[in-house]
Parts: structure tokens; C-alpha cells; sequence
């Protein structure tokens, strides 16, 4: 099967995914659910547009709609990113670590590996923010979906992290690592909660009338 992830569909990149292949594995995976985060969004937008009590709103839901489907193709395109970016550094975890200038390949493969991985954590957080709008904004037929967005997108971040930090740990230059790492943290910390807040407001917004 070739790895053109873009036109598979859900049982060919399950099927993969479940595989003894590397890729899709957790960076094209937590890809994946970012992407679907997003386009829960842009469909709360499209539930909401035009509704008669949010027509102040329309400008800025088309915005937040714009937003999302960038996101969504975004995040989709970013799978296909983090195999492109593993696949070196897979092919210099099998050389002999007597090869000549070994180090400096592997803390290079090591760096093009944490990038996709760390946009898609950023990415993530964007479709974080959009939902923290829709639940004030959306309409309430469609708020449950943001919900689902916004966990989604939680889940997503987490993933993410994690891939940025099991290539940073691996590598020598132990000032840029640690910067990274704490860069892709501080998203995690700061908007993880920030997800959660959402999900329980709308959650006590469907419960309590």
C-alpha cells in the first residue's frame, strides 16, 4: 500500500495504523483526530449561519469556519508530513554508530522529526481557541460537536507532545532540546485546561437547561 495518506480512506489507515509499520503511528494519528477537531468545528459554524438569534454573528462564524477548514487541511496534510520527516531519521537509527558523522545526522533527523509533531500541538491549540468562541456563538443544536471538537483536539495535543518529546530527549545538543520541549509544554499546560473549561461548560449548559 502506498503512503499517499491524503486519499485513504478510514479502513486503509486504520488497517496501517494497526500495522508493524512505523507510519501512520502516534504523530499521524494525533493528526488525524486534530483534523477531525477542526472540521467539527466548521460544521458547528455551518449549523449555526444564518440561525435567526445568531445573525449578529455571521461575520465572525464565517471567520471561525475559514479557520477550521484551514485547520482541517492543515492537520490532514501534517500526516503525511510527520512519515516524510520520520523516515530519515528511521533509515539513521540502522547505521552502525561508527559511521562518519553519525551524530550530527541523527541530531538533524532528530530536529525534522520533532517539527511536524510540534505544528500539529499549535495547530491543535488554534482549533482550542475556535472552540471557545463556538461555545458561546454556536448554536446549541450544534454545541455538543464542539465539545466533541474541542476533546478531540485535546487528545490530539497530548499525542503531539508526546512525539515532540521522544525526539528531543534523544538529542546532544541538550539547549535547543530542552527549549523545544518546553516550548511544546508550555502549549500543553496552557491550553489543556482550557479544553477541559469548554467541555464542562457545555456539558453543564446541556444538563441545566
Amino acid at each position: 500500500m502506498s503512503q499517499d495518506f491524503y486519499h485513504w480512506n478510514i479502513e486503509e489507515f486504520t488497517a496501517a495504523s494497526a500495522s508493524k509499520e512505523p507510519v501512520p503511528g502516534g504523530g499521524g494519528v494525533s493528526a488525524l483526530c486534530g483534523s477531525l477537531a477542526a472540521s467539527l468545528a466548521a460544521m458547528v459554524t455551518n449549523l449555526t449561519i444564518g440561525k435567526k438569534k445568531f445573525l449578529e454573528y455571521t461575520e465572525e462564524l464565517e471567520g471561525i469556519r475559514t479557520a477550521a477548514e484551514d485547520l482541517r487541511k492543515d492537520l490532514l496534510a501534517c500526516i503525511a508530513r510527520d512519515a516524510e520527516a520520520f523516515a530519515p531519521l528511521a533509515k539513521a537509527y540502522s547505521l552502525p554508530k561508527d559511521t562518519p558523522g553519525y551524530q550530527e545526522l541523527m541530531e538533524q533527523c532528530l530536529r525534522v522529526a520533532a517539527e511536524p509533531p510540534a505544528a500539529i500541538l499549535k495547530d491543535c491549540v488554534k482549533v482550542i481557541e475556535l472552540d471557545e468562541r463556538l461555545q458561546e456563538i454556536g448554536s446549541k443544536l450544534a454545541i455538543s460537536d464542539a465539545a466533541t471538537s474541542v476533546m478531540l483536539a485535546h487528545g490530539a495535543m497530548y499525542g503531539a507532545y508526546m512525539n515532540v518529546i521522544v525526539n528531543t530527549r534523544l538529542m546532544k545538543d541538550r539547549e535547543y532540546a530542552d527549549d523545544y520541549a518546553a516550548k511544546a509544554k508550555a502549549l500543553l499546560d496552557g491550553y489543556a485546561p482550557r479544553a477541559l473549561a469548554v467541555y464542562d461548560n457545555i456539558t453543564g449548559r446541556l444538563l441545566n437547561g
